[in-house]
Formats: C-alpha cells, sequence, structure tokens
C-alpha cells in the first residue's frame, strides 16, 4: 500500500474521519491526503488532530466548494508533489468505507492498472430507500442512455491510477455531480474499469451526508437533462420554422412542392441549432468540420433508420390505421433517441480530438 495515496474530502466532519486514517495506517497506507472543504472554525480541532497523524498531509479551502472541488484539489496536489506513487483510492470521511475495502480496491488497482470501483450491495435491508432507489435509477438510466453496466453508480470508493488521473480530473462539476460526469467520462474515452464488492456501512441512517437531494441529483442528472431540453428545443424550432416558412410562402416561386422545401430548410435550422447546443452546452465537444460531418452522418442515418423500421413494420404487419402507425414511429423514434444519445456522446463529439489516447502519455 506504500505506493497508493488515499484521498478523503472532508466537510463538518466527526470523530470517524479519525477512526478511518488510523484503521489506513493499520491496513498499511502511508500517505494519506485530507482536505478540508472550508468546514468552518469549530471543526479545527479534529483537524489537528488529521494533522497531527503520521502519514497525514492536510489541504484547506477557505470556504464551502464541494466534495468535485475538493477531489481535484487533491488530484492537482498528488500530481504534483507525489510523482513516485502508482495512483490514488478516493474515500469518503463519514466511515462509510471500512480500511480494508479500501485496501482490497488498491490492491486491484494495482494488480489490473485499470480504474476500479468499491461497490456495495444494495439487496442489503441496511442500504437505506433513498440511496437504494437512486442507485437503481441511475443504473437504469446508466444503461439505457449510455449502455454502461454498472453496480454502483454512487460510490465514492474508487482507485483511479496516475495514467488516467489527469483526465479524469477533467470531468466537469464541483459538489457531487463531479462523480457521475467522471463515470461518463470513462464511458465516453471508453476507459476499463473493475468491480469490488464493499461492506454495505450506513452509520445512524446516513445522516451525516451533505446530499442534498432535489438540487444535487439536478446537478448529477445535468448531462441528461440538457440532451432532452435540447432535442424538445430543436423540435419546436423545426415546427415554428416550417409553419413560418409556409406562412409566407417562401419557396412559392419554385417549381417544386413548397410543403417539401419548407420543411427541408425547417430540419436543417433546426438541426444545425441542435448540433451547436449539444457541441457546446451538451457534451462539450468541438465545433469543428469533423464533428458536423459525423452529427449529420448520424442524422441522416437516424432519419433512414425511422422511415426505413416503421415502412417495415407497417407492411410487415399490415398496419392500415393511421393511429397506429403514428403509435410505431413514436415507439421507434424513441429507441433511436437512446442511440443517437450513445453516439453522440462517444463518436460525434468524441473527447479531445485528435489529443493522444486517454490514459496514455503522449509521445
Amino acid at each position: 500500500m506504500h505506493t497508493v495515496t488515499v484521498i478523503i474530502p472532508a466537510y463538518r466532519p466527526d470523530e470517524k474521519l479519525i477512526g478511518t486514517l488510523e484503521g489506513l495506517r493499520e491496513a498499511g497506507f502511508t500517505d494519506l491526503l485530507v482536505v478540508d472543504d472550508g468546514s468552518g472554525p469549530e471543526f479545527a480541532p479534529i483537524f489537528q488532530q488529521v494533522q497531527g497523524l503520521p502519514g497525514c498531509t492536510l489541504l484547506r479551502h477557505p470556504v464551502n466548494r464541494g466534495k468535485g472541488a475538493a477531489l481535484k484539489t487533491a488530484m492537482a496536489y498528488f500530481s504534483e508533489h507525489r510523482p513516485e506513487q502508482a495512483g490514488v483510492v478516493t474515500a469518503d470521511a463519514d466511515g462509510q468505507h471500512l480500511p480494508g475495502d479500501i485496501a482490497a480496491v488498491a490492491r486491484a488497482m494495482l494488480d489490473s492498472g485499470q480504474v476500479v470501483l468499491g461497490v456495495r450491495d444494495f439487496s442489503d435491508p441496511s442500504v437505506p430507500w433513498r440511496s437504494r432507489a437512486g442507485n437503481r435509477i441511475t443504473i437504469g438510466v446508466f444503461r439505457l442512455f449510455l449502455g454502461m453496466k454498472i453496480s454502483d453508480t454512487q460510490t465514492g470508493l474508487r482507485a483511479i491510477p496516475r495514467q488516467q488521473l489527469s483526465l479524469l480530473a477533467e470531468a466537469k462539476g464541483d459538489r457531487y455531480e463531479y462523480e457521475t460526469n467522471m463515470l461518463f467520462l470513462m464511458n465516453r474515452c471508453r476507459l476499463p474499469f473493475r468491480e469490488v464488492r464493499i461492506a454495505s456501512v450506513y452509520l445512524e441512517d446516513n445522516r451525516s451526508s451533505h446530499f442534498r437531494v432535489v438540487r444535487d441529483s439536478l446537478r448529477i442528472y445535468a448531462l441528461i437533462l440538457k440532451y432532452l431540453f435540447s432535442s424538445l428545443g430543436a423540435c419546436v424550432v423545426d415546427e415554428l420554422a416550417f409553419f413560418l416558412l409556409k406562412l409566407f410562402g417562401v419557396f412559392s416561386f419554385l417549381p417544386i412542392p413548397t410543403t417539401f422545401t419548407a420543411a427541408l430548410l425547417a430540419r436543417v435550422i433546426s438541426s444545425l441549432l441542435n448540433f451547436l447546443v449539444n457541441a457546446r452546452l451538451v457534451f462539450g465537444g468541438r465545433v469543428n468540420a469533423g464533428s458536423l460531418a459525423r452529427y449529420y452522418t448520424l442524422a441522416t442515418c437516424q432519419i433512414a433508420a425511422s422511415a426505413g423500421l416503421v415502412y417495415l413494420a407497417e407492411h410487415t404487419l399490415s398496419i392500415t390505421s393511421p393511429a397506429l402507425v403514428t403509435l410505431v414511429k413514436i415507439v421507434v423514434d424513441t429507441i433511436l433517441f437512446f442511440i443517437s444519445f450513445r453516439v453522440q456522446h462517444r463518436w460525434v463529439f468524441r473527447w479531445n480530438e485528435g489529443g493522444p489516447e486517454p490514459g496514455k502519455d503522449e509521445p
């Protein structure tokens, strides 16, 4: 464990933090980074004890900036001051992660050279309903939108090799959403990961958690919500542009039907807007010829797939009712909507286009 640094962000901790640090020392860890995330003067006695423990380094934020910001502060310190270390393990300050489990995750990282997640068994009746329900929902969202199979999306126990640390430190967010965005980034860059089963520890029904259910949940699902609103906005623009073009007869002088030209131009306008919003606000990719070409390649395939599958269903099943055909189209387009998210996330707006392969050093 001498080559692995443990990072613990702490906001208004209690004595359980000291117990965790002492347990980590007994487990063989010799380098512990604790970040005081603006806890305030009333918690100074706890952090004075932290400073007095062998192998502990205390970093401070003058004000509370969030768990993600605290993790990034420690990661930056590690990258600059721990060149000899093989990687880090992030753990929580509230005693939920046992020293033995932290050591198991660290060993798995050293053995595999991959990111390792410490995952809990949510079928355990001791798990609070809020955590169980939240994890099940998020697991479903990850599988539906990303095709990513993961057992515990909320775990704070993660081992990260040095080679992947700089990449994962770039994930957006300064609060709880940072850990979710890290998983999004791992999926986007196709980083392999392993899971290690850990104990499910919830002390006092997890009352020491500073997670704010509504606000922090919205932050966590921000990427998917932005994608939904971007798609809905594009639909509204498409219909509005079509209506205005038909209303003012913009293409009445052309020998081709105005409905066709109005629909085509409306789709061009709405798709360009959707491309720019997705690039800048949703996926954070680059706006260039490559991403634009990939976007329209996807859009063309999506339109063709929608028309082809609806046509196939209509004639194979001998559907004659316009209402049933419309229902089939809604089902097909909904499936394609989720597929489109995956393709845009991993291909259209791929991470660091033209840069080195994630997790590898540049030559």
